[in-house]
């Protein structure tokens, strides 16, 4: 395929040579994860995952004894994994990995709907860092407002632009709009079909590999059709952190709040927990180091 990584290249030398060492002794990620931890070592299956596919590599001290431990597991001789790590140069990051994107959010789903022939391809010149956002549920029980602020570095030269994709709860002609506070106007593309918006929001300038930019916009929807039951942000990359704020009108207060995270879309969430409300009608989640998968705050009406 063009543009594929090699198996020789640096970076990924340790994966190839980790995936095929596991192929050849016939051990799940389950199993190795199992055999690290009787050796008092905690390393997740996806933290494996990643470390198979590239995506990440091992660079802390317990990361590395990781590798010590799991070479005469995997028939391998000492040293033969941990020789493969390479020094990554700061701002460093996996390529992007189109596979990736369909394992959050599923095979023929309404973002890929949406995209087209783009979908794979979704900000591939960007890693975002730190997300925020602000929902305002209003007396309708319909989110009203969204305010997004977004920090991504570049990852190749010449990145222009984000790309933000919202599918919304309800959708009437003419009730939408995607604002930002400076800089030059978004491009936006409505779907109705799909309840969805796609806003290509441009940095101001172009941006050099490792650069830096920071993207604020606000969507608001006049619509009073529907009811909001939960909001989520869906991401095929890590994230440093994640913070969700979701604010209640006084006039429609739900019964009840949850936080949850799901590793894709259409199963059932890993963790889900109560989110009590403060004064203000507020509930928040922040999570750090975020894994892909979906994050979210669900709600349950009174009737």
């Amino acid at each position: 395929m063009p543009n594929a990584p090699h198996a020789d290249d640096p970076n990924l030398m340790f994966a190839t040579a980790f995936k095929e060492a596991l192929r050849q002794r016939g051990l799940p990620l389950d199993h190795v994860r199992d055999h690290l931890q009787s050796h008092g070592i905690t390393v997740s299956p996806a933290t494996l995952s990643y470390w198979r596919s590239g995506r990440s590599q091992p660079e802390r001290l317990q990361s590395l004894r990781a590798v010590d431990i799991m070479e005469p597991l995997l028939g391998l001789p000492s040293g033969a994994l941990r020789s493969l790590l390479r020094r990554r140069p700061r701002g460093w990051a996996p390529p992007h990995d189109p596979a990736a994107v369909r394992s959050v959010y599923g095979e023929n789903s309404d973002l890929e709907k949406a995209l087209g022939d783009a979908f794979p391809h979704l900000n591939a010149d960007l890693r975002r860092l730190v997300v925020h956002e602000s929902v305002n549920v209003n007396q309708h029980r319909l989110v009203d407002e969204t305010r997004v602020t977004v920090a991504v570095r570049a990852i190749h030269d010449d990145a222009r632009h984000l790309t933000a994709v919202h599918i919304l709860d309800s959708w009437k002609a003419g009730t939408v709009d995607l604002t930002v506070p400076h800089g030059p106007p978004p491009s936006i593309r409505f779907r109705p079909e799909l309840n969805c918006v796609i806003a290509d929001i441009p940095f101001g300038r172009r941006l050099a590999r490792n650069e830096t930019a920071v993207v604020e916009y606000t969507l608001r929807s006049a619509s009073t059709v529907g009811i909001s039951h939960q909001h989520e942000r869906r991401t095929a990359t890590p994230l440093q952190t994640y913070l969700l704020q979701v604010r209640f009108h006084p006039r429609a207060v739900p019964s009840r709040c949850w936080h949850y995270y799901r590793r894709q879309l259409g199963i059932k969430p890993l963790s889900r927990q109560l989110a009590p409300l403060d004064d203000s009608r507020t509930t928040h989640l922040l999570p750090t180091k975020c894994p892909p998968g979906a994050y979210g705050v669900e709600w349950q009406w009174t009737d």
